[in-house]
């Protein structure tokens, strides 16, 4: 048996791969968590376009907020009438605790 060389590379590579793979596996998380949030953001921002549109129709409260969570589980939602418009505020959690925030308005028709 030989005593290794100076310079000898061998499992260097191993070694770095081993140092790189848990930052990769970090990012490729979070990308994907950024993903998902910017994901149930348009899906939040949709809902409540709708859930404003079916207010000022004069749909029930009730129909209103169902609307929104059945578009984005677990979300919650405010209708206020502000003037001549009904507003649509809804809110719904995503990955880590980041608040998500839509909101959207439509003419009362009702009046």
């Amino acid at each position: 048996m030989s005593a290794p060389r100076l310079g000898d590379d061998r499992g260097s590579v191993v070694a770095e791969f081993a140092v790189a793979l848990p930052a990769v596996v970090l990012v490729l998380l979070l990308g994907s968590g950024m993903l998902a949030a910017g994901s149930r953001q348009v899906r939040l921002q949709d809902a409540v376009a709708d859930a404003a549109r079916l207010a000022a129709r004069g749909e029930p409260i009730d129909r209103v907020r169902e609307a929104v969570s059945d578009a984005v589980p677990s979300a919650s939602a405010v209708v206020t009438a502000r003037d001549d418009l009904v507003c649509v505020t809804a809110t719904s959690e995503a990955l880590l605790g980041i608040r998500l925030e839509a909101a959207g308005c439509a003419l009362d028709g009702g009046r």
